[in-house]
């Protein structure tokens, strides 16, 4: 009985002032009451969900940055493209040392899709071969830039290398 006084005190009553004040902001545009006659409506965007990420939706997440039409540089970035596809179906599939989700994170800084979306909108780069075999990125723009290579078994060991050293933020 003690126990669950001081927990009843320690999780509402104590924070009760910031919780009344918290509802009042709501109630000024009839939020609240929104919430409390739909509950459903707004869960997904207010309450978070493990979903499992999927190789469709990160293919579709990561919008290309593609060098003109017609030129060489275009024909390996295309290459590099169906590469990056079979590499998201391999870690989907668990064929790759690296999950979904460490590849996103690798390249945003988050495990997982906010529910918000994602700001700014996450774009595939490619490097020249001759600056770097691995991948790189840069979480503060949410850049992942691919290297260009010639098959797809040096590729998948590049991303799988590159990704599995440099663990994010200590987080994975």
């Amino acid at each position: 009985m003690i126990v669950e006084d001081y927990l009843k005190w320690y999780i509402i009553h104590r924070n009760n002032t910031a919780i009344e004040r918290f509802k009042a902001g709501l109630e000024s545009l009839q939020f609240l009451t929104a919430l409390q006659q739909h509950p459903t409506v707004l869960t997904p965007a207010l309450c978070h969900a493990d979903v499992k990420l999927s190789a469709a939706e990160m293919e579709n997440l990561f919008q290309p940055e593609f060098s003109q039409q017609g030129s060489n540089r275009r024909a390996q970035e295309e290459k590099a493209m169906s590469y990056w596809a079979d590499y998201l179906l391999d870690c989907e599939e668990n064929d790759s040392s690296v999950t979904l989700e460490e590849v996103l994170m690798f390249a945003t800084g988050v495990p997982c899709v906010p529910p918000a979306g994602m700001s700014p909108l996450p774009r595939l780069q490619f490097l020249c071969s001759t600056t770097s075999t691995f991948p790189m990125a840069n979480t503060c723009a949410n850049i992942l830039k691919l290297p260009l290579l010639d098959t797809y078994g040096a590729f998948k060991a590049n991303m799988n290398f590159g990704i599995n050293n440099s663990p994010g933020f200590g987080c994975l």
